[in-house]
């Protein structure tokens, strides 16, 4: 074995480099439980925190400085240069259009027939788009592929809308559309830069890496995701044209709540229904999940550890009602999303989600 590196991960270590070693995730506290009967079953870790646009933090639990990725909890930001630039004007993107640059949708007919029209706006096709094919979410809508005997293509992907804006902006700012999606190409640096600034990331804070949907992602801190919605939501104190451009992302996601996620579940839509639009709400994949508060100087992110969706949407809700974001009025018609009561199959009462947070 002579001449030959052992790989590192088998290298003989001291103590002094395994504890100055830094930890890949922080030890953090358990915001959501399961029970089975008089059992915990499982249980999931997580921070949370509250900021205001200054991105000062009002209140959180776990160590909200750590980075996580926020991914399709960050597409209000993603838009925001093909509003400052000009692209969504010269393109003729309507309301309803801009509410699907900021989804994460199911497929259904409704946002499929718009992606479409949007790419036939912009003289391309399904071709252009390199978001790659997804089943879609929604279940009549794969149904329906089905029996057509059809495949998924890009336009079913969640984050189409998102990919045809990022087409107009590049084809506006005259970037090679095959390279739309790369980190370095001037549209792409654009969007980073209002990520960059949105959140208040340092210089050298924000990481990239690459997405589901094969779109640059950001690494950077949760309370810095708070921050940059909380802006998005109250823009009062921004520059033109980027308090323009946030009034107008927010008024479309009240206005088209369906095209933002789905017709018939998603809680992004259900929370823009039932406030009536004072929520700015975003789910971001592994159970990151953001809340701009209009009117209130208020950003809130929330992330669990494992990724569990149950436990994040039970904390958003419960955390919006503690905070008094969400009436209970309001709160009323969104149980499928909360804590409480667990049924099996056969309707039988055998456990409780429990929020901890």
């Amino acid at each position: 074995m002579l001449g030959l590196e052992v790989p590192a991960m088998n290298r003989p270590h001291s103590c002094a480099e395994t504890s100055l070693a830094p930890p890949l995730w922080p030890d953090q506290p358990v915001l959501a439980r399961v029970w089975r009967g008089r059992h915990v079953e499982s249980q999931h870790r997580g921070a949370w925190v509250l900021v205001d646009a200054s991105g000062a933090v009002i209140d959180g639990v776990g160590d909200w400085n750590h980075p996580v990725f926020p991914r399709s909890a960050t597409k209000s930001l993603q838009a925001l240069p093909l509003l400052e630039s000009g692209a969504a004007e010269r393109f003729q993107f309507t309301d309803d259009e801009v509410a699907l640059t900021l989804a994460s949708h199911h497929a259904e007919e409704i946002h499929v027939r718009r992606v479409h029209g949007m790419l036939a706006r912009l003289g391309l096709g399904v071709q252009h788009l390199k978001c790659g094919p997804q089943t879609p979410v929604d279940a009549d809508a794969r149904r329906a592929l089905l029996i057509r005997g059809e495949k998924p293509t890009p336009v079913h992907n969640n984050c189409s809308g998102k990919h045809t804006g990022f087409l107009a902006l590049a084809a506006h700012m005259g970037v090679d559309l095959a390279s739309y999606l790369d980190p370095n190409c001037a549209s792409q640096q654009a969007v980073r830069r209002a990520v960059e600034e949105m959140s208040g990331a340092l210089p050298g804070e924000l990481d990239v890496a690459t997405d589901g949907c094969s779109a640059p992602t950001f690494y950077l801190p949760l309370a810095r995701l708070a921050t940059a919605l909380a802006r998005v939501a109250n823009p009062s104190g921004l520059p033109d044209p980027r308090r323009r451009a946030c009034e107008r992302m927010t008024r479309a996601a009240a206005a088209f709540p369906d095209l933002v996620g789905s017709t018939k579940h998603s809680l992004c839509s259900d929370l823009l229904r039932a406030s009536g639009g004072r929520l700015f709400p975003k789910l971001g994949t592994e159970a990151v999940y953001v809340v701009g508060i209009r009117g209130a100087d208020r950003g809130l992110a929330v992330k669990i550890d494992d990724g569990g969706y149950r436990a994040m949407n039970a904390v958003v809700v419960d955390l919006l009602v503690r905070f008094g974001f969400l009436g209970r009025h309001e709160a009323a018609g969104l149980d499928e999303w909360r804590a409480g009561g667990i049924k099996n199959w056969a309707g039988l009462d055998i456990g409780r989600l429990e929020v901890t947070a």
